[in-house]
């Protein structure tokens, strides 16, 4: 109503003193009015508006069911978050954040998560209750554990955790069996457990640039796999089962073709031999060797 907006743009003037990017992001205007009514949601984007907070009108915009915060220099996100509890998407990638709000486990309708490139160095246990979480993003952070109950994710189908300080891939991942996309490249890991067996649903496995040495037979009966990049490891032998992996369609080079990606490891001859050969010859050389 007419009464409404300008009961708001009273406060707006006569109000405490906004600070200069979300005084320009308003320039007077009602809140809603940055808000987007797409077919199937209402979105509101707020990248690269050089935000050192989050601006407090967003708590008020409770209808939000995408959010995008992200390429700010956001240190941290207020406990009101919880407050916009329809939220679906949530981008708070590329901040300076060091940790989420517990109020992050109130948006119980929340299907995927971006808090990439931020200075993370835990995650809140709290996120486990987001039961609906299909997409979480969270590379390019100092994390090095998981909370156990990140078993509770199960419909959780891809996991970013690149560029991280894992040892060793957390014991709750091999819980989330809907997994199809699992990249742990760039990380500290040193093996891979038995337990990957148990995510028979992947298709795509990233752990480039690591110290591993060893890949584990259980890897060869994940049957889905389309992808899995092993490049830059300590690797000298291979599993003689993997030619049972027969999605692999491929020898792979460039970083996200399906396919075995197996290069600039110490393998042992005659190894490389047969894999400049390409896939077939690899596997027809595992399979006579078994």
């Amino acid at each position: 109503s007419k009464s409404e907006r300008r009961r708001r743009m009273f406060f707006l003037r006569k109000g405490p003193k906004l600070p200069a990017w979300e005084d320009a992001l308003l320039a007077g205007k009602d809140p809603k009015s940055l808000l987007k009514r797409g077919l199937r949601y209402v979105s509101l984007s707020l990248i690269m508006k050089g935000m050192t907070s989050a601006p407090d009108f967003l708590w008020g915009l409770p209808e939000v069911q995408k959010l995008n915060l992200s390429r700010n220099q956001l240190v941290v996100i207020p406990p009101s978050l919880g407050k916009l509890d329809r939220l679906v998407v949530l981008n708070l990638g590329g901040n300076c954040l060091k940790c989420l709000p517990k109020e992050i486990g109130l948006l119980r309708n929340l299907k995927v998560l971006f808090v990439n490139m931020n200075c993370l160095t835990e995650v809140p246990a709290e996120l486990s209750l987001c039961r609906k979480l299909e997409v979480l993003s969270l590379s390019h952070n100092c994390i090095s554990q998981l909370p156990s109950s990140f078993t509770d994710l199960t419909n959780l189908k891809k996991l970013n955790l690149s560029n991280n300080h894992f040892v060793q891939i957390p014991l709750c991942i091999f819980a989330l069996r809907s997994l199809d996309f699992l990249h742990l490249g760039s990380n500290r890991l040193e093996s891979i457990a038995e337990s990957v067996q148990y995510l028979a649903n992947l298709q795509i496995f990233i752990v480039e640039n690591n110290n591993i040495r060893t890949l584990p037979r259980s890897l060869c009966f994940i049957m889905a796999l389309e992808l899995l990049n092993v490049d830059y490891n300590s690797i000298q032998t291979l599993p003689d089962d993997l030619y049972l992996l027969r999605r692999l369609p491929r020898i792979a080079w460039n970083p996200m073709d399906k396919g075995l990606h197996v290069f600039h490891n110490p393998l042992s001859r005659p190894l490389p031999e047969l894999v400049e050969g390409g896939l077939d010859v690899l596997f027809n050389y595992l399979r006579e060797k078994k």
